[in-house]
């Protein structure tokens, strides 16, 4: 049962970062919403990390299943992609490196920011 708690809780954000989709003429995918509303939820104690870490654990460990779909669709238009492997391959590797980089940008100044410092490392 603390699970289907769990679960919805985060279905409601879900449905409620939908909702944002609707409403917000932004072209900003629905999951980004939701996942703003619940990182401000988290943030604000509104919901505690405790009521969620089961349920989210759960989907975390099945996250994998979910990357056969698009895998196989990959592997069935893999004439189509072949032609252009080499472009893909550049813009992944940049948009990961770049990724990276802001990343840990970010996470050095926000380490900088808690301990009172000037957020350079």
């Amino acid at each position: 049962m603390n699970y289907l708690k769990q679960f919805c809780v985060i279905i409601i954000f879900s449905f409620l970062g939908e909702l944002c989709r609707w409403l917000i003429p932004y072209p900003i995918p629905a999951s980004i919403y939701g996942m703003v509303l619940l990182f401000a939820a988290l943030s604000l104690k509104i919901v505690r990390v405790e009521q969620l870490r089961d349920g989210s654990s759960f989907l975390v460990s099945c996250l994998p299943v979910l990357f056969v779909a698009p895998a196989v669709s990959l592997m069935a238009c893999w004439d189509q992609l072949k032609n252009a492997l080499v472009p893909l391959l550049v813009i992944v590797l940049a948009a990961t490196v770049l990724t990276f980089g802001v990343a840990g940008v970010v996470t050095q100044w926000l380490l900088g920011r808690r301990k009172g410092g000037s957020g350079h490392a």
